[in-house]
C-alpha cells in the first residue's frame, strides 16, 4: 500500500487542501497525509448542506441499510474490509479484536436505524403531517434544526455507531475525523455517499482544532468528544452534547458474592482495551475491598502485550512517549493510593515499535478517594470501600454502573439519581451495549422537538 492520503469530502466531492497534517503510526513511521481544511471551505460547504434536500424517511432508511453492507464487507475506497481493519490497528493501536467488534457495531447500528429512530418518538406523536392523527389534532415528530456538526474521537471506531441516527432523523451531517483514526469516518461518510446519501447531506470535514469551532459554529447542533477540558469549554452551549469522560462504575454490595463475579468485573475493566468510556474505572465493595483488588490484580496481569494487529491483542499500543506520559501522569495522581498492579511502570515496549499501556489496580482508603474520578485510556482501575452510609453519592457522574446488589430500595435510589446515566444490575458489563437501547440518552432527544398540528381539508 503506497502512501495515505485522507481527503475532505464536501458536496462537490473529495477536495485536497493545501495544508495537511501528518498520519504518524504508533511506532512512529509517516505514513500519509490528511487535508486540513480552511474556514472558508467549511462556511461554502455548511452553506450547501443547508441548502441540501433532505431524503424522504423511507430512502434514508434503505441507504442506512445499504451502507452497513458497504461499510462492513465492501471495497471502499480502494480498501477491502480486511485491508481497512490492519490499516486501524496498525496506524492507532486500537486491538484488531476491538476494530473487527467495532465495525460490526457500527453496521449493526445502521441496520437498526429502522426500529430505533422511532423509540424516542413520545408515544403521543406521528412521524408526519399526513398521519390521519393529525386531522383530529396530534403532536408531530419534527427536528429542531437542520445540520448537526460530529467532532470524533480516535479510541475506537465505535464512536462512529452514534451519529448516523441523525442521518435517519433526516439532518445533514458534517463530521470531522479524529487525527489519530480518521479511517473509520472516511469509510463510513464514503459508504453512506455509495449507498444514495447525496454529497451534500454527509460531509467530512477534516482541520485542525481553531477552524474545528467553525464546524460548531456553522451548525445548529454538535456532538464533541474528549476529555474534561473539552466539556468545560462546551458544557454550557445547549446546541452541543458533550461526549466526555465515562467514570463508569461497578458496585458490589455484601450480599452478594464478587468472587462469582470477578470474570465479569475484569472484562470490564480490560474490554475495548479499557479505552471505551463505558469501562470500569472503579470498582466500590461493601467491606474490605483489598482481596477483590488483588483477585482482579492476578487476572489482569495475564493479559499477554501483544502488537496491535495480533488476532490475540487486548490492550492498547501507543508511541512509546505516549505511553510514559500516561505513566508519569499516572504516578502523579496515584499519590495516597496503594498500588497493586502496575504501580513501578505500565509501559511494555514492543520490538515492532511504540509500547503496550499496561493494566493497573490501585487500592483507595474511602470512597471520597478523588482517584475514583480519574478516568484513563487503559485498564486502570481503583479499587475502594463503600458502606450503605455513603449513599449514592460515590456513584454520581457515571456514564454507567453496574450494581451487584439486590436491594430494592437501593436500585431506586441509583435510577432516581440524574447523573448515573445507565444503569445495569447483576452480571452485565459495563461494556454491555446493543442498538436501540441509550448510551447517553437517545440522540433524538437532544436533535428533535414534537410540534402540536391539527389540519382540515388537506
Amino acid at each position: 500500500m503506497g502512501e495515505l492520503m485522507i481527503d475532505a469530502l464536501g458536496p462537490n466531492g473529495a477536495f485536497r487542501a493545501h495544508d495537511r497534517a501528518p498520519l504518524i503510526s504508533v511506532s512512529g513511521k509517516h505514513i500519509g497525509d490528511i487535508s486540513q481544511v480552511p474556514p472558508l471551505y467549511v462556511r461554502r460547504t455548511m452553506t450547501a448542506m443547508r441548502r441540501a434536500k433532505t431524503l424522504p424517511l423511507a430512502e434514508r432508511l434503505t441507504a442506512l441499510e445499504r451502507a452497513a453492507d458497504l461499510f462492513l464487507f465492501g471495497v471502499v475506497d480502494g480498501l477491502d474490509p480486511g485491508e481497512y481493519a490492519r490499516l486501524v490497528s496498525t496506524t492507532s493501536g486500537v486491538p484488531m479484536t476491538v476494530v473487527l467488534e467495532a465495525v460490526h457495531w457500527v453496521a449493526e447500528v445502521l441496520r437498526q436505524q429502522r426500529v430505533t429512530v422511532g423509540l424516542a418518538m413520545p408515544k403521543g406523536a406521528v412521524e408526519d403531517w399526513s398521519d390521519p392523527l393529525t386531522s383530529e389534532g396530534s403532536a408531530v415528530w419534527t427536528r429542531k434544526g437542520d445540520v448537526f456538526a460530529v467532532h470524533a474521537a480516535g479510541n475506537t471506531p465505535a464512536v462512529h455507531g452514534l451519529w448516523p441516527e441523525a442521518l435517519a432523523l433526516g439532518y445533514r451531517v458534517a463530521v470531522r475525523p479524529s487525527t489519530r483514526e480518521p479511517f473509520t469516518a472516511a469509510r463510513l461518510v464514503t459508504a453512506l455517499r455509495m449507498a444514495g446519501f447525496p454529497p451534500a447531506t454527509v460531509t467530512l470535514l477534516p482541520t485542525d482544532h481553531a477552524t474545528a469551532d467553525v464546524i460548531i459554529a456553522e451548525a445548529d447542533f454538535a456532538i464533541v468528544y474528549g476529555g474534561d477540558d473539552v466539556v468545560q469549554k462546551y458544557g454550557a452551549n445547549p446546541r452541543v452534547l458533550t461526549q466526555g469522560p465515562g467514570r463508569s462504575k461497578i458496585l458490589v454490595t455484601s450480599d452478594v458474592d464478587w468472587r462469582d463475579h470477578l470474570a465479569l468485573i475484569a472484562e470490564s475493566v480490560s474490554h475495548l482495551g479499557g479505552t471505551a468510556c463505558t469501562c470500569a474505572t472503579a470498582v466500590l465493595v461493601e467491606g474490605d475491598p483489598e482481596p477483590l483488588a488483588r483477585a482482579l490484580a492476578e487476572v489482569l496481569q495475564d493479559i499477554p502485550s501483544l502488537p496491535a494487529d495480533d488476532p490475540h491483542a487486548i490492550l492498547t499500543v501507543q508511541s512509546t512517549d505516549s505511553v510514559r506520559a500516561v505513566d508519569a501522569y499516572l504516578h502523579r495522581v496515584a499519590d495516597g493510593a496503594v498500588p497493586v498492579l502496575g504501580g513501578d511502570t505500565i509501559v511494555d515496549e514492543l520490538a515492532t515499535g511504540g509500547a503496550v499501556l499496561r493494566p493497573a489496580v490501585h487500592l483507595v482508603s474511602s470512597s471520597t478517594a478523588p482517584q475514583l474520578n480519574i478516568e484513563l485510556p487503559f485498564p486502570c482501575v481503583w479499587v475502594g470501600p463503600w458502606s450503605p452510609s455513603d449513599g449514592v453519592v460515590p456513584l454520581r457522574d457515571s456514564l454507567v454502573l453496574t450494581a451487584m446488589t439486590h436491594r430494592h430500595e437501593l436500585i431506586d435510589a441509583l435510577l432516581d439519581e440524574p447523573t448515573i446515566t445507565n444503569l445495569y444490575l447483576g452480571d452485565n458489563p459495563t461494556t454491555w451495549l446493543r442498538p436501540g437501547v441509550p448510551h447517553d440518552s437517545y440522540l433524538a432527544e437532544f436533535l428533535m422537538r414534537t410540534k402540536g398540528m391539527i389540519r382540515s381539508g388537506v
